[in-house]
């Protein structure tokens, strides 16, 4: 097969987030957050853990510790009680101290909203700091990849990166500006819906006929997209 051109893929990346964009076209966050603030510390917390099992925390999290400055003063241990049925739990409750610690005696207790000042957070990474960024101050600095965008990317021949992180690079690469701020989101609602890690839906997939890694589980799904679209 000849390779592909930039511009051939370039196309077919941006078709793609058209049809995203008709399938989930006003998704929204999983997570259950009311500040910048709770934002942050749930999607500190998401970090392989599902959304469903931060959302089941949080309610008593916030409760005993609303804000940053409140936070900042919690014991680790106790805040490690409340979070422990959480995937690594001990260092996330240590996170979230230290994090809340950093706003308030660096930013006055308000969230930070660049880049660089996010990412010096305690347990805040890029991924974090770009969903921040978008959701909290309409900031759209990048692409926050997480499991289901690295996944679909790759599957999808965007990219070919060892990393998630490298792997961001290639998207911002080729993507417009326009089209990066709801990727995130419909893309994990993509993969929890049809693109799945173990069994992945690719007959009926609204995507098939531009995915190069189809599964054929099930006849071709590609011959049959072809044949829907002809119509």
């Amino acid at each position: 097969m000849p390779r592909e051109s930039k511009k051939a893929k370039r196309e077919r990346a941006i078709e793609m987030c058209r049809r995203m964009g008709e399938l989930y076209p006003a998704v929204e966050s999983a997570l259950n957050f009311t500040t910048p603030f709770t934002m942050v510390i749930c999607v500190l917390l998401s970090a392989q853990t599902t959304d469903a099992a931060v959302n089941k925390v949080t309610p008593e999290l916030f409760r005993r510790w609303p804000d940053a400055e409140a936070m900042a003063q919690a014991d680790p241990a106790e805040v490690a009680e409340v979070i422990r049925s959480i995937g690594f739990w001990r260092t996330k409750s240590v996170h979230c101290v230290e994090a809340s610690q950093m706003i308030v005696s660096e930013f006055g207790g308000e969230v930070p909203h660049t880049m660089e000042e996010l990412t010096r957070l305690p347990g805040v990474g890029r991924k974090t700091a770009n969903i921040v960024l978008n959701k909290a101050f309409g900031i759209v600095e990048g692409i926050a990849v997480d499991t289901h965008v690295y996944r679909i990317s790759c599957r999808m021949g965007f990219s070919k990166a060892p990393t998630p992180l490298a792997c961001e690079k290639d998207l911002l690469d080729l993507l417009p500006h326009e089209l990066w701020a709801p990727v995130n989101e419909q893309w994990i609602h993509f993969g929890r819906d049809t693109c799945t890690a173990q069994r992945p839906k690719c007959d009926g997939c609204p995507l098939v006929d531009l995915c190069p890694s189809a599964f054929k589980a099930d006849g071709n799904p590609k011959a049959k997209a072809k044949k829907r679209h002809a119509k």
